[in-house]
């Protein structure tokens, strides 16, 4: 390869499991062609809806504390198998049969992701909250030149596992890689604001505006998890997240080159003194 993972260009994506499923073919395809042309994307992915309805072919009940799946042990086997298992193969499957190389790993594999039960987790479960991350496990396949794809299944050093939110995990990947950029396709353009009586998506949104704006009810209902979700993943020290729609055209490419996709999320602006 000749690339060592230091100066190869990398991005973090995280995209919910059913959103990946639904994405055409053309997607992976951008995928793979700027993994050739030298930048490396690192998948992480979510798989909520896909785990509701395996629970509820299996007759398990689950049930939801504010927006987070109340997981026990039961409820875990049926995460892991979803997102480790299926969801993630099904990713995988796919990166390569469209002449991509890419491994798919969870949060367990070599502790990966080593978890903590969040500080609610008598009322919740086996939820968890990220502590670390083995940035040269990652590193390490990235230099044998595969994309990797990592469910996010969380391990602490007792070996218990942790079901962690995708946005979660998403932020502290690329947290702990070191990497600038998180791309969180989802299905909507990116945040909208009325201007004129248009629907127009916003190019550049700091943290403090989309507080204000949720106050104002400029961004409501499914919007507000979403945006959330997407701030959720700077609370490491991720500089920018940029929140698209994976049908956008050339979504993956035009982020590659840098050029302006959806809406791009910036701390506040710090005025230098």
């Amino acid at each position: 390869m000749g690339h060592s993972a230091g100066k190869l260009r990398r991005f973090v994506m995280k995209c919910g499991g059913s959103t990946l499923a639904d994405l055409p073919d053309s997607f992976y395809e951008q995928l793979r062609e700027v993994q050739q042309s030298g930048t490396m994307p690192i998948i992480v992915h979510g798989g909520g809806p896909a785990i509701s309805e395996t629970l509820s072919k299996l007759g398990i009940e689950t049930e939801f504390v504010n927006g987070l799946r109340k997981t026990s042990e039961e409820v875990l086997d049926v995460v892991e198998m979803v997102l480790a298992g299926s969801m993630n193969k099904q990713i995988v499957r796919r990166l390569n049969r469209l002449g991509a190389s890419s491994i798919g790993l969870s949060g367990t594999d070599g502790g990966l992701i080593v978890a903590q039960p969040v500080s609610n987790a008598a009322e919740i479960g086996f939820v968890g909250d990220v502590v670390g991350v083995q940035a040269e496990i990652i590193n390490g396949i990235i230099e044998m030149g595969y994309m990797p794809v990592v469910a996010p299944i969380g391990i602490d050093a007792a070996g218990q596992r942790y079901n962690i939110n995708a946005d979660t995990a998403a932020g502290a990947v690329a947290d702990h890689l070191g990497v600038q950029q998180l791309l969180v396709i989802t299905d909507v353009p990116g945040i909208m604001r009325v201007v004129d009586g248009e629907k127009q998506v916003l190019p550049v949104v700091t943290t403090e505006e989309i507080e204000a704006m949720i106050t104002s009810g400029e961004i409501y209902g499914g919007m507000i998890p979403k945006v959330r979700a997407a701030m959720k993943c700077m609370e490491g020290g991720v500089a920018e997240v940029i929140i698209a729609h994976g049908t956008e055209p050339n979504v993956i490419r035009k982020l590659a080159v840098g050029e302006a996709i959806g809406t791009r999320i910036v701390r506040e602006s710090v005025s230098i003194v």
